[in-house]
């Protein structure tokens, strides 16, 4: 394929009896040829010559800065009038117009010059690249530690925010509720800040009598916080109420064990609960996004103690994954042969004959299994069962309400 140039070498003798032939340059949208050819030739009634050739490499778009297919154009033609023309009809179809000398070493002296500066920027702009690499590495290093500080400032400012100006505008003034047993912790704290921040006034602090009502602190632990979440989402207790976060440390995993009442998921529980609990302190360091996950990291040790306590209603129950199982042997015997069971669809058994008189040492004796009351017989025990712990855990809940209307 032979390739030739859009502006031939010849072009700087243009020069007829007539007067100078000219041209326009530049570059238009490639969809946009074929009726930009056209309309070139109806305005100058074919006496324009258009030379063209598509640009291989999509071009980003200075306007919109996306990627197009381009075509490189030259017009030639004759007269100012014309030129007037052909420049509308380019702004028009939004071609992009580039001054191009109209000599041969003009040409080449202006490409040389646009090769050195493409050079020049490539150059900047790798060397900028590197630098910005090279920041943004430093930058990561620190990343985190300046997040904590901003946060640690920003949670300050907020703090300060609340504080009021004394007389003098030289000291601020905080009001706030804290509890008798870190008074003299707050103390320390703040004589502590005094001498690191190198303050001439010391930091003191007053007990202001107040007929306010205090907030409600209930001081926890990584143990209990999560129980005390769980009564928080309920209510607050007020200042001097009985907190009933202390009782449900026991009674709501055991209530939840008598009506989940299953050993083998009990294990999966406890096993789960105990994952958390023995890997808490790296679980806790890599700080997932997750709400899901957080929920369940929250309340691990809930998880735990209802694991704990549906292995034990689950012996009770003698239910493993729904099945029982036969451990100590079972206090029924069949008195039937063979023949007789073979020949009945229904056998009852007669506890006169077939119990041995010795209960099942530990929880449901598994002969219950074959029975076809069954179901009837486990959901009505668990049933009742539920319904006595309920009411026992509202009578003792009715009695709190007591001691604190008291």
């Amino acid at each position: 394929m032979e390739n030739r140039a859009l502006i031939p070498d010849d072009s700087q003798n243009t020069t007829t009896l007539r007067g100078h032939l000219s041209f326009v340059a530049g570059v238009i949208n490639r969809e946009r040829v074929p009726a930009f050819e056209r309309m070139l030739w109806r305005i100058s009634r074919g006496n324009v010559f258009l030379r063209q050739a598509e640009i291989e490499k999509p071009l980003e778009d200075p306007a919109t800065g996306n990627e197009m297919n381009k075509t490189v154009f030259a017009a030639f033609f004759q007269g100012e009038q014309l030129k007037s023309r052909i420049k509308k009809v380019c702004a028009g179809f939004h071609a992009s117009l580039y001054a191009c000398p109209g000599t041969k070493a003009e040409r080449t002296e202006l490409e040389n010059g646009l090769r050195t500066r493409l050079e020049d920027l490539n150059l900047v702009l790798n060397q900028t690249q590197d630098h910005r690499q090279r920041v943004l590495v430093s930058v990561a290093k620190e990343l985190q530690n300046w997040s904590v500080m901003v946060r640690k400032m920003k949670a300050i400012y907020h703090t300060l925010n609340l504080f009021n100006m004394d007389v003098t505008k030289k000291c601020l003034i905080g009001e706030c509720w804290l509890p008798i047993k870190d008074r003299d912790v707050v103390q320390q704290a703040l004589s502590d800040g005094s001498s690191a921040s190198g303050s001439s006034i010391p930091s003191f602090l007053n007990i202001i009598n107040t007929v306010e009502d205090p907030p409600t602190f209930n001081r926890t632990n990584k143990f209990t916080k999560g129980f005390q979440n769980l009564i928080d989402s309920y209510g607050v207790a007020s200042y001097r109420e009985v907190n009933p976060a202390l009782y449900t440390l026991i009674t709501f995993p055991f209530l939840f064990a008598i009506m989940f009442g299953d050993a083998g998921h009990g294990v999966i529980m406890l096993a789960f609960g105990a994952y958390m609990v023995i890997w808490e302190k790296k679980l806790q360091a890599q700080k997932s996004d997750s709400e899901i996950w957080n929920i369940f990291f929250a309340g691990r040790y809930i998880i735990l103690l209802m694991g704990i306590f549906s292995i034990y209603t689950g012996v009770i129950y003698n239910d493993i994954f729904s099945k029982s199982f036969n451990i100590f042997g079972s206090s029924w015997r069949i008195p039937y042969n063979e023949s007789t069971v073979m020949g009945n669809h229904d056998l009852t058994l007669n506890p006169q004959e077939a119990y041995n008189e010795s209960p099942y040492p530990l929880g449901l004796d598994p002969v219950w299994q074959l029975g076809t009351n069954k179901i009837i017989f486990l959901n009505s025990y668990k049933m009742k069962l539920s319904i006595i712990f309920g009411v026992i855990h509202m009578i003792f809940g009715v009695c709190l309400s007591v001691v604190n209307h008291v």
